[in-house]
């Protein structure tokens, strides 16, 4: 079977977002642990083909949206019409919600019956790809609380946000093997296998 990956972007200090999460700031006022993706993106391209090039992924509702009651079904989501996945992605969330098709094979199913559901749903449309574990911070704890995540890759960025979504809040104590690391212009990427 595939293995099951998440990468994550974090800062220095672990934080993958903050509470004030809104549709103008998707990771908090002030935030941004992308911009190497962005603005250095042909220094980082492997990195950034092996985030792209899993057969499913796995989200939390607030990577989707910011708002946290009822659905607002005019949102989806804050990456246009065509989302960078290119593949089924599924929404861990507690309000049922219809599946979003999207342009470029990207389809939204949301989730509500909790992380082991949903991870046998994208282990059955990923095929002979792998599924990944695509954020925030605390659907990847309950993944690595679980045993379910077979490799960590972080993408740190020298910042500190001193609050918010913290990666290994509430997860057992975990033997990791590192399997790389690369420092790049404004990132260091470090690969992690994790031994269950």
């Amino acid at each position: 079977m595939p293995p099951v990956t998440s990468n994550l972007a974090i800062s220095l200090d672990g934080f993958s977002s903050r509470p004030d999460q809104s549709r103008e700031h998707p990771f908090g006022a002030g935030v941004d642990l992308h911009t190497w993706m962005f603005e250095t993106a042909d220094e980082n391209a492997a990195e950034i083909a092996a985030i792209t090039g899993a057969g499913a992924y796995i989200m939390g509702r607030n990577m989707f949206s910011p708002d946290r009651d009822d659905w607002d079904l005019e949102w989806t989501g804050w990456w246009g019409e065509d989302p960078p996945y290119h593949a089924p992605v599924f929404v861990l969330c507690h309000h049922p919600r219809e599946p979003l098709v999207m342009k470029g094979g990207t389809t939204f199913t949301f989730v509500t019956d909790g992380i082991h559901a949903a991870l046998d749903q994208a282990r059955a449309v990923a095929g002979d790809k792998r599924v990944s574990i695509a954020g925030g911070a605390s659907t990847v704890n309950q993944y690595l609380a679980a045993g379910l995540i077979d490799e960590l890759r972080l993408h740190v960025v020298p910042v500190t946000l001193g609050h918010g979504d913290r990666l290994f809040d509430g997860v057992p104590p975990l033997r990791l093997e590192q399997v790389s690391a690369r420092q790049a212009s404004l990132v260091t990427h470090l690969t992690y296998r994790v031994h269950h």
